[in-house]
């Protein structure tokens, strides 16, 4: 049973603890957005004493992709044997806290700068105005002092400022100082737990993927591996073939089927990190099989023409545990078998994950040659084809024809030419009409 303990700490521990490295954002965070006004007035509102929101911490001995600096600090890693608490709720406010105190330089998506050292305290205002300011071109020189001075300067910057100010001074320091920052730990939570809690939260927000959470959890830095390049790399390769399309699900399902022989969410995030890594480069090799296979033995161009991307998991499965090259003549009668059922029957419109899984069982038969079993059927009758063929670019049964015409490498009707699918092409809004120039 997940455990949730309440405490609180100062600002000066939040940092030691985020430079140490004992609390991290893991990268399934959104970008730090907020720009130096908002900074400021939460400065402002913890100068005033008022309540800033509580912090929720996931406390795991899991090691997680995480944010791995801001500005320009770069944090280190966990100490070995400790726990990391992860940032489920307030990464803007413990990161803007971070910027403005240690007067970080953050460089946005947008290439703009944002500098959080610019960031004063005007020492003539009263608790009903803004003490925190970012402007102050206004203000009389020696009536406001920047953050940074405020915290640190000491008795030094002090001898700078008029009699009068000395006691604000003092004042906003020990209120800074002294905030405490209340916090929730939460522990004995797997890691769909914590992002589910991270979910619920953040209940505006778009829900985390599987793919997110698995970035998060098998990212190992000590073995150089990281989910969201590695998913990169496996794109750009195929990209060189055109089958660059398809889903981040793919080869979580597959390497799912290949440990667990089940491939829904709950047998992805129970995957043990390292039996993960140690599959990732195997699995990635039977997914450019199965591509090249579809290429050149059913001569389906462009993974746009899949009738499903899911398709490429069973074939890359086969590819996995096939010792050879080619499959041998029976085995490659019983998958062309296996690919037509999928493709005309609509096999992996709805439920994909539980047919994947009762799909691996026909795989394993397949590779002993055996002809498995089906428990659904293929009408290809004219009168059903005349019913059902009616055409949209997505629809997996049109896709299925079309798959059956680029086997036959279609000409133009206009002169000839051999029609060239591509990826590219198959997005185009005429698509329709560029399909009804082709013919076998």
């Amino acid at each position: 049973m997940v455990t949730t303990t309440p405490t609180h700490a100062k600002y000066s521990a939040l940092l030691t603890d985020i430079e140490r490295g004992t609390i991290k954002i893991p990268q399934f965070q959104r970008e730090f957005v907020w720009p130096l006004p908002s900074s400021a007035k939460l400065i402002d509102s913890i100068i005033k004493g008022y309540p800033v929101g509580t912090f929720i911490f996931w406390s795991t001995h899991e090691r997680l992709r995480a944010v791995r600096g801001i500005g320009g600090a770069v944090f280190r890693g966990t100490p070995d044997g400790s726990p990391t608490s992860f940032v489920l709720d307030g990464q803007q406010r413990l990161t803007s806290l971070y910027a403005a105190i240690q007067g970080a330089k953050i460089v946005r998506s947008s290439g703009v700068v944002d500098d959080f050292s610019q960031i004063f305290v005007d020492l003539t205002a009263t608790e009903h105005d803004p003490i925190v300011v970012t402007d102050v071109a206004s203000l009389p020189e020696g009536s406001w002092i920047s953050l940074d001075d405020l915290l640190n300067g000491g008795t030094r910057v002090s001898r700078n400022y008029a009699d009068e100010y000395l006691e604000n001074i003092d004042e906003y320091r020990n209120r800074l100082a002294s905030y405490d920052f209340p916090i929730v730990k939460v522990t004995d939570a797997e890691i769909d737990v914590a992002t589910e809690i991270f979910t619920r939260i953040n209940v505006g927000g778009k829900p985390l993927s599987t793919f997110e959470i698995m970035a998060a959890k098998t990212y190992d830095e000590s073995r150089g591996f990281d989910l969201a390049e590695k998913l990169s790399e496996l794109l750009q390769n195929l990209e060189s073939i055109e089958y660059e399309t398809i889903s981040d699900a793919i080869p979580l399902q597959l390497i799912a089927l290949i440990l667990d022989g089940e491939c829904g969410k709950k047998a992805i995030l129970r995957l043990d990190r390292d039996r993960f890594i140690d599959h990732w480069d195997a699995a990635v090799d039977a997914l450019a099989s199965a591509a090249d296979y579809f290429r050149g033995t059913y001569r389906i161009p462009v993974s746009k023409l899949l009738p499903f991307n899911a398709l490429l998991v069973p074939f890359a499965y086969f590819f996995y545990h096939h010792d050879k090259d080619k499959p041998d003549p029976q085995q490659k009668l019983l998958l062309e078998d296996f690919f037509w059922r999928c493709s005309l029957g609509g096999r992996y419109s709805a439920s994909v994950e539980s047919r994947l899984a009762q799909d691996k069982n026909r795989i394993d038969r397949i590779l002993k040659g055996e002809s498995p079993d089906y428990d659904w059927g293929i009408d290809i009758s004219p009168e059903f084809l005349v019913r059902n063929g009616w055409f949209t670019p997505n629809r997996s049964f049109a896709k299925a024809i079309l798959c059956l015409y680029a086997y036959h490498e279609p000409k133009s009707f206009e002169d000839n030419a051999q029609v060239r699918i591509g990826n590219g092409w198959l997005k185009q809004a005429n698509s329709r009409e560029s399909y009804s120039k082709a013919s076998s």
